[in-house]
């Protein structure tokens, strides 16, 4: 049986995502998917192998294009680098807004999930360990521009400006993400960044 083209890859996987944001991960299955986008079931497992290895292209996908946003934001923030931090800080409620499907997606399903069912191929277990790499780069150029330091207590501190504020202020009270919550998440950035790190250890 052919490979499906990429742009209807592309598509399969749209519909995939969909399908995980309206009804939960547990609904995309091969047959429901093949259903719901007229593709055999034997031309889904030639394409991505499995389900689990579906689920995670998708994922993949959604977090590229998620690290893709955030990277512009912080290259193009103007005031310094705090206002990037801010910007990174803010790159999940600019996402919710331009791509919320897949901005649900990457709340709907855990990668940890994923990478622990030993289901994914490994090129592609790789590519989703590879993300960790790219955002633990981010956190140290960020922590180097605002406190000149690359240490762990140092780079922990954007983290938590970058990661846990917008999970607790935006994404785990799955508010929307309207101006004042995005200026509330800006003003604690600003108010955790001009805090002196604790010294390395």
């Amino acid at each position: 049986m052919p490979r499906p083209r990429l742009h209807d890859l592309d598509e399969l996987m749209d519909v995939a995502e969909r399908m995980a944001v309206d009804s939960g991960p547990a609904a995309v299955t091969v047959r429901a998917l093949s259903q719901t986008a007229g593709v055999s079931n034997g031309a889904i497992y030639h394409a991505f192998g499995s389900r689990t290895a579906l689920l995670a292209r998708v994922w993949l996908r959604a977090a590229q294009r998620f690290l893709a946003l955030q990277r512009e934001a912080v290259r193009s923030a103007s005031g310094g680098a705090v206002e990037a931090v801010v910007a990174a800080a803010d790159a999940p409620a600019a996402f919710l807004i331009q791509q919320p499907v897949s901005a649900r997606f990457l709340l709907a399903v855990a990668r940890e999930e994923l990478l622990g069912s030993g289901e994914i191929p490994d090129d592609l277990a790789a590519e989703l360990r590879h993300l960790d790499r790219v955002l633990t780069e981010l956190f140290g150029t960020l922590s180097d521009d605002v406190f000149a330091r690359r240490d762990r207590e140092a780079v922990a501190v954007v983290r938590d400006c970058v990661v846990e504020l917008p999970t607790a202020l935006l994404l785990r009270g799955n508010r929307s993400p309207d101006p004042p919550v995005r200026a509330r998440l800006a003003a604690a950035v600003r108010a955790v960044l001009a805090l002196t790190p604790p010294p390395p250890t």
